[in-house]
Formats: C-alpha cells, sequence, structure tokens
C-alpha cells in the first residue's frame, strides 16, 4: 500500500480484532494512515517494511511481548512508542519508560484522548527538548553536563533519558525551591499534555533510584506533598 502525501502513518500493534477494527476506522477518519500488527514479531517485520510516524503498541502479545518490542525499536529508531494496555500497575509504567516508551493509555480509553495523545507526543518529539549549551549544573553529589546530557552522581555517571534530564536540570536549576506539577508537567511535557500527572510521579521515582543513597527516604528529590517536588539545596553548596 503506498503511503498517502502527508498521512501521518499508525503501526498498530494488537492482537484483539475489536480492539484492532475499532482503531482502525476510527484513526483512519481521523486523517491517519494505519499499519496492523498482530503480534510482536510481525510488529518489526512491518516497521522494516516501510517507515512509520508513531507505534500504539499493546502489551500483551503474541510471539514476542510488547515490552521485548519496544526494546527492539527503541534501540534502532527514536520513533514515538505509546504504549495502548489493560495493565496500568506502576511497575510496568516505571519499566516502560526506562525501555524507552513516551506515552502510554489504559484501556479502556476514549478515540478523542487516544488521538490527543498521538499528536501531543508527535508535536513534542518535533519540537525537542534539547537546548545545546556550554554549562554545567551542579547540586550536592549530582552534577549535569547540560551539553552533552550527561550525568554524574557521586562522580560515577548515570544514564538518563532525555524527558528524566529536563526534569531533573529544572528541578536542579530551582534549588530550594517547590515547582508545582503543573509547571513541571507544562515545562518538561510541554502545554498540549493531556495524560494525568502519574507520568510525572513514574519520572521522579525512576529518578529516585539513580541520585538517592536510599530511594526510600529521599533526601534530595523531596515531596512537598499537594503542591510539586523541590531539590533541596545540599549544606557543601
Amino acid at each position: 500500500m503506498s503511503r498517502r502525501e502527508n498521512s501521518v502513518r499508525v503501526l498498530l500493534v494488537e492482537d484483539e480484532e475489536s480492539f484492532i477494527d475499532a482503531l482502525t476506522v476510527g484513526l483512519t477518519r481521523e486523517g491517519f494512515e494505519v499499519v496492523v500488527a498482530r503480534d510482536g514479531a510481525d510488529a518489526l517485520v512491518r516497521f522494516a517494511e516501510a517507515p512509520v510516524d508513531v507505534v500504539l503498541l499493546d502489551l500483551m502479545l503474541p510471539k514476542m511481548s510488547g515490552l521485548d518490542v519496544c526494546r527492539a525499536l527503541r534501540a534502532e529508531s527514536e520513533v514515538p512508542i505509546i504504549v495502548v494496555s489493560a495493565k496500568g500497575e506502576e511497575v510496568d509504567m516505571v519499566l516502560l519508560l526506562e525501555i524507552g516508551a513516551d506515552d502510554y493509555v489504559t484501556k479502556p480509553y476514549r478515540l478523542r484522548e487516544l488521538v490527543a495523545r498521538i499528536r501531543a507526543v508527535l508535536r513534542r518529539r518535533e519540537a525537542g527538548l534539547d537546548v545545546v549549551e556550554e554549562e554545567s549544573v551542579r547540586r550536592g553529589s549530582v552534577r549535569l553536563d547540560v551539553e552533552s546530557r550527561r550525568c554524574f552522581v557521586r562522580g560515577e555517571e548515570v544514564r538518563l533519558r532525555k524527558k528524566e534530564f529536563a526534569l531533573l536540570r529544572l528541578l536542579m536549576e530551582n534549588a530550594g525551591r517547590v515547582l508545582t506539577r503543573e509547571v513541571l508537567i507544562d515545562r518538561v511535557w510541554g502545554s498540549d499534555y493531556v495524560g494525568d500527572t502519574k507520568t510525572l510521579d513514574v519520572h521522579v521515582k525512576r529518578l529516585r533510584t539513580l541520585i538517592e543513597e536510599d530511594p526510600k527516604k529521599p533526601r534530595l528529590l523531596t515531596t512537598v506533598r499537594g503542591v510539586g517536588y523541590r531539590f533541596e539545596v545540599t549544606r557543601d553548596e
């Protein structure tokens, strides 16, 4: 099938026919071009056959899990990946963020919400978050090299994904100040973000596992209940 000019091509990786049918009809009506893969292995084949603009990925798939598909796609491409799954446990969300998913939506969902998330993630990917500057941000045991987007904790490098780095940089540059959840989401995910704030919480939890000596008792990245988060000013600053 040839690609329609200026259309957004969506790779739908799903094995439930009811969802396939409903999404294909709904997304096509919204102007997207839909390519369907019914199992994990076929998803990689379809992806290799022709370029796509965004991937909608179920987690529970035959032949190859959605997690493995996400890892394989991210290893060779920065294509936006939105997980569409009935699995909503926090442990899955953390793992998905670690291996490179851009967003997730749990079943059941509204088509309007899914379309909004597709368009938002495409706009965020197009705009990007990188700001190349020659500067270093240091707060206590944590140092960020902004130009190379590298993070060092107690002298050891830790690897951060793009949004993790952007979130940590924003908090560190405003050390001692409480940043509301709304401000953090707006500055890191963009004002067009349509998801809930749980994505922010998952990112904070992930950062704590990397920068805190005891992630269960954070002393650097603290929660201000009912408001947001604060990166604490340490005694050696």
